[in-house]
């Protein structure tokens, strides 16, 4: 069974561009395109037939996040991957309000695309087993480590650091788009928001904040944060630790 994608784009070289790269796939096809967003609406209410929605965010007539927010207040829970040339962490911010799960810088590659597109549409929660990455002694290490850093197991944060650790860990191509790349497969992953993966990460790091071992912290995060003990941002605690366990094996070898 084909994914049946919806493109709402006003660039006629994009939309073309896709419809030949996929017109002989057999596993995706571009059933529709609109030029936008206000076709984009007058076709959802066609209850025309699409599995997921490639949107651009700059449009005349009505933008992306028009059409966005008239999907939430309408309940159309159609996956979202948005294609925009705009690589502001504060868009991208915006655009994760709405569900949205992959963020597609212009230009891109359409392998990327396809890649992105298969993910979105065939990622299934596991709700008996949360999806472990690495072997088991760095899973162990990470463990204790977040632990000596004082955050809690409990609290939505710890999972997605772990995670997010463990995939930078086996991937350093995520820690140049921490917010671009790694949150939207944590919030794949997790099931969630990317904003709630930022906002449950930066808590766990306040957490550590107020209760980790300040020689540790010291230790890990001397030479990246202020002496006042300012609090890493995310990317830098998630890279941070990653690279230490990387240099500790390397290490080790």
């Amino acid at each position: 069974m084909k994914i049946k994608v919806l493109v709402v784009d006003d660039n006629d070289g994009i939309v073309n561009l896709l419809k030949e790269y996929f017109k002989n796939s057999d596993k995706i096809e571009i059933v529709h395109s609109a030029s936008n967003g206000q076709i984009a609406i007058d076709l959802f209410n066609q209850n025309i037939d699409y599995d997921l929605i490639l949107l651009d965010l700059v449009m005349p007539v009505k933008d992306g996040l028009s059409v966005l927010e008239y999907m939430k207040e309408n309940n159309i829970t159609k996956k979202v991957i948005v294609m925009t040339s705009y690589n502001e962490e504060e868009t991208i911010r915006n655009v994760s309000e709405y569900g949205v799960r992959y963020y597609a810088l212009k230009p891109f590659d359409l392998k990327d695309i396809e890649k992105k597109i298969i993910n979105c549409v065939t990622f299934k929660k596991n709700n008996d087993k949360i999806i472990e990455l690495g072997n088991k002694d760095m899973q162990i290490k990470v463990t204790k480590l977040l632990h000596a850093l004082g955050i809690p197991s409990h609290i939505k944060g710890y999972q997605f650091i772990r995670t997010a650790i463990l995939m930078v860990y086996e991937n350093p191509g995520f820690i140049g788009g921490i917010t671009k790349d790694l949150y939207p497969d944590l919030s794949l992953k997790f099931n969630t928001s990317i904003q709630r993966v930022e906002r449950a990460i930066r808590h766990a790091i306040e957490v550590s904040w107020l209760r980790g071992d300040i020689e540790l912290m010291e230790e890990i995060f001397g030479h990246s944060v202020d002496i006042d003990r300012a609090k890493p941002t995310n990317s830098e605690f998630i890279v941070t630790i990653a690279d230490k366990l990387r240099l500790e094996m390397i290490n080790v070898r």
